[in-house]
């Protein structure tokens, strides 16, 4: 018989002390790195200015049936392993057609033999898709399997990338699971370009012109490029920023204008800034236009060896081997840098043949 007088209980203090202890022990534990039979993944693709991350995990086959067994068909699947699958959009995108706002969403799908339904759902911290509610969903859209190479583990891959679409596709076992994001890259490159001017370069000429020359040579928001580039020319008034008003207000119909601001920049033009307008012109295909303003340059600046050898590089691109030699011929004769003297008689070495 236990004699229960001499029992001591340990008091609420003991108790507390004894919990401690117990925990300690717990939290000191080595917690050691072994491989997971499913493995973390991430993969990101740039479209325009805009970023798309996929997280995932990815489970094997392992020799086991996986479509209407261990991935049931008709019921919502994590599309991966462990914690839900995640993707992020830097930018509004549009899934298949149908408009999905900027964010991260839990990526779940509903596998069936001739159609899947892929679901964003505004939930991105869930474990699998035990506790999904289709009320949170963001989108659903649905799209059609595809017979794939066999693929042991699962995987996704952005493929055929463009400059404003990529399909994201998920790869398992024999099955391939496409879906389109197209992205309205130039309106988010306008709206970037907003933000941006609002920091330190809105005291400067050039991103004013930079932003502008976007508008330009993508034919995107005439109207908020002539109000850049007009800021960029209030700060300081060049040829480089009077040329890009001029091409802007062209693709306005805006011609007669336009001839008189190109007239303006041509007047204070340098010699730098004519021969690089001419290079652009050059390397756009716009060869007899980049000639006459290589021959500009040539009669403004007649004692500058530079001016020769560029309307010699252009008459050489039109075919025109005579009068590339005289003027790369003039250019050979002003010219004091050995190294430019050396590639200059390289040039016409080649001319000869």
């Amino acid at each position: 018989m236990i004699n229960r007088s001499r029992i001591k209980y340990p008091g609420i203090q003991g108790i507390i002390i004894i919990l401690f202890i117990f925990l300690l022990n717990a939290w000191t534990q080595p917690t050691l790195t072994t491989p997971q039979p499913s493995p973390e993944a991430k993969i990101t693709q740039e479209v325009g200015i805009s970023k798309i991350s996929i997280s995932y995990h990815r489970p094997g086959v392992k020799g086991r049936t996986i479509w209407g067994d261990l991935v049931p068909y008709g019921e919502v699947w994590r599309a991966g392993a462990n914690e839900n699958t995640t993707i992020h959009f830097s930018s509004p995108v549009k899934i298949e057609g149908k408009g999905l706002d900027a964010g991260k969403y839990g990526l779940h799908m509903i596998p069936t033999e001739n159609e899947w339904t892929i679901i964003f759902s505004t939930i991105n911290t869930a474990w699998g898709s035990f506790s999904y509610d289709k009320s949170e969903d963001a989108l659903r859209v649905t799209v059609k399997p595809e017979s794939a190479p066999f693929e042991e583990r699962l995987s996704y891959r952005f493929d055929n990338p463009t400059d404003s679409s990529v399909t994201i596709a998920l790869y398992w076992e024999k099955l391939r699971i496409p879906f389109l994001v197209d992205i309205n890259v130039h309106q988010v490159v306008i709206e970037n370009l907003k933000k941006e001017l609002r920091g330190l370069g809105q005291f400067f000429w050039q991103p004013w012109n930079q932003a502008a020359n976007y508008c330009l040579q993508n034919d995107t928001h005439f109207d908020e490029g002539l109000t850049w580039v007009n800021r960029s020319i209030s700060i300081n008034e060049n040829f480089t920023n009077l040329r890009i008003k001029a091409g802007l207000l062209e693709k306005k119909g805006e011609k007669a204008e336009a001839d008189k601001i190109m007239a303006k920049g041509m007047s204070i033009a340098t010699e730098n800034e004519m021969n690089q307008y001419g290079y652009q012109l050059l390397f756009g295909g716009k060869v007899d236009e980049a000639i006459k303003i290589f021959e500009k340059n040539v009669k403004d600046h007649p004692d500058s060896w530079n001016v020769y050898d560029s309307l010699g590089e252009g008459y050489a691109t039109k075919g025109d081997n005579k009068k590339a030699n005289e003027y790369y011929n003039k250019a050979l004769d002003m010219v004091r840098d050995e190294n430019q003297k050396k590639r200059i008689s390289g040039i016409l070495e080649n001319l000869k043949k």
